[in-house]
């Protein structure tokens, strides 16, 4: 996994889930329902590089 998608994944996750645990303590359903989105994405993102990497070797 390169520095950068390693980071950006990461990044995604943790702001996916500041936005998300926010915006639910304000109660705004489609805030929080974007940021578990932003935080799924990065998810997938970081499982989709270590599949690279895996198939790399």
């Amino acid at each position: 996994m390169s520095a950068g998608e390693k980071a950006k994944a990461k990044t995604e996750q943790v702001v996916g889930k500041a936005v998300k645990k926010t915006a639910h303590a304000a109660g705004k359903d489609t805030t929080a329902a974007k940021g578990a989105a932003l935080e799924a994405r990065g998810e997938a993102r970081e499982s989709k590089e270590k599949a690279k990497d895996t198939f790399k070797r």
